[in-house]
């Protein structure tokens, strides 16, 4: 397969795309949770058809299909490739202005709109790797949205070089797009049957070369503190507050099973909202493990500590609810090697090193694995995400459209 040829568009396409505001809101009970990341995949479907991709449609809750038709004669699975539309909430999305920085040669990126952001060379170890690259950030006024526009420009890119090169041999090819990944909810309305593949690829992952066939274990846990309430005048020996019973609460977390302070595959419990008021309080914590075992012992943990802090207040009582969010897909892969030693052997067509890696957090390829489409998240090149000091390499993008074309390459030879 040769590329020294190909005017690669992903670069273009990540730009465009990148304008587009498509913040999900976790506050909405809507799919999706904002009508504004359509806009997106209204552009979206109509590309895919100028290149031929007839098919390609955007259902009501904002997931699009399409397909690129087999072109071999051999019996190959079915497989997909998916990246989320959506940015998150914790930045905002408004106005994105990208800004490419040819040629980096080291050092600082200082963002030009609010030179207060630095992309500092020592806190971003993967700048070391970017030198001669360009590089694209922000402005600096707001986040970029390469997770996961990177993926999605990938994809698309992959596309326009398949539907333009039928010398390339692969089986039916399905693409999915979706919304509200961000929130928790990018596999809610996806109809697995409708999609028709048995194994799938998410591209959402960071460094380049990186696969990932790990992640989280994940619960979220609903707090609800009942306080008595008294007038503070007389107070006395009768008040019992509960967002200062919800502090207690807080204060007796452990530590060292903090995000900030576990790294690799250590578990932590992380307090994510509180809201109330002297009457009542309600507590969000997210629970992250890498099994299950320690998942849950981590959540009897956390109400072993609710207990002891509310002990001391006869008056006030709780309600604590497990919600489950998603679970480590590597129990799922695992029985299907082969689904990630084709990803890495197509890492290493494309000259670059692969490196199997698990993932602090969770992708929809979470979700999909365990709903019958087992789905490694390989590497989209984003880097700082969530965050006015986000970036992406224009190369890193170009060797992940690589990668995807050598994958379904690989699929088709070996059926």
């Amino acid at each position: 397969m040769n590329f020294s040829n190909y005017n690669f568009t992903v670069t273009e396409r990540f730009i465009r795309y990148a304008k587009i505001d498509t913040q999900s809101d976790p506050n909405s009970p809507t799919c999706p949770s904002t009508e504004k990341q359509k806009d997106l995949g209204k552009i979206l479907v109509e590309e895919l058809k100028a290149m031929g991709i007839s098919d390609a449609a955007m259902d009501e809750h904002g997931y699009i299909y399409a397909t690129i038709p087999s072109n071999t004669s051999k019996n190959v699975p079915v497989i997909c490739f998916c990246s989320h539309m959506d940015t998150s909430p914790d930045c905002t999305g408004l106005n994105v202005s990208p800004v490419i920085h040819k040629q980096y040669k080291g050092g600082d990126i200082v963002l030009p709109k609010d030179t207060t952001q630095v992309i500092k060379y020592l806190e971003h170890p993967g700048l070391a790797d970017q030198i001669g690259n360009d590089i694209i950030t922000t402005d600096g006024t707001t986040l970029l949205g390469a997770d996961n526009k990177a993926g999605v420009a990938e994809i698309m890119d992959a596309a326009n070089y398949l539907m333009n090169h039928p010398e390339v041999k692969h089986g039916k090819i399905r693409i999915l797009f979706t919304p509200d990944e961000e929130i928790g909810r990018g596999a809610d309305k996806a109809d697995m049957k409708k999609l028709g593949a048995e194994f799938g690829y998410t591209m959402d992952g960071e460094t380049l070369g990186h696969i990932e066939n790990e992640t989280f274990s994940a619960d979220m846990v609903v707090l609800n503190i009942k306080g008595f309430p008294t007038h503070p005048g007389f107070a006395k020996d009768k008040m019992q507050h509960a967002i200062k019973i919800g502090a207690e609460i807080i204060n007796k977390l452990p530590k060292n099973k903090s995000p900030e302070t576990t790294e690799k595959k250590e578990p932590f419990m992380h307090p994510v909202a509180i809201n109330g008021g002297l009457e009542g309080i309600e507590m969000k914590f997210i629970i992250r493990a890498f099994d299950t075992p320690t998942l849950l012992a981590l959540e009897k943990e956390l109400e072993e500590i609710v207990k002891t802090a509310i002990k001391p207040f006869d008056k006030c009582s709780y309600t604590f609810k497990v919600i489950e969010q998603y679970r480590n897909m590597k129990d799922v892969l695992s029985k299907c090697q082969h689904v990630v030693d084709y990803a890495v052997e197509a890492i290493k067509r494309t000259g670059v090193t692969p490196v199997l890696s698990s993932i602090r957090g969770g992708t929809d390829g979470s979700r999909f694995s365990f709903m019958g489409l087992p789905c490694p998240n390989i590497y989209a090149g984003e880097h700082a995400f969530h965050s006015k000091q986000e970036w992406v390499s224009v190369q890193d993008m170009q060797k992940a459209t690589e990668t995807i074309v050598h994958l379904v390459n690989i699929w088709e030879e070996r059926s």
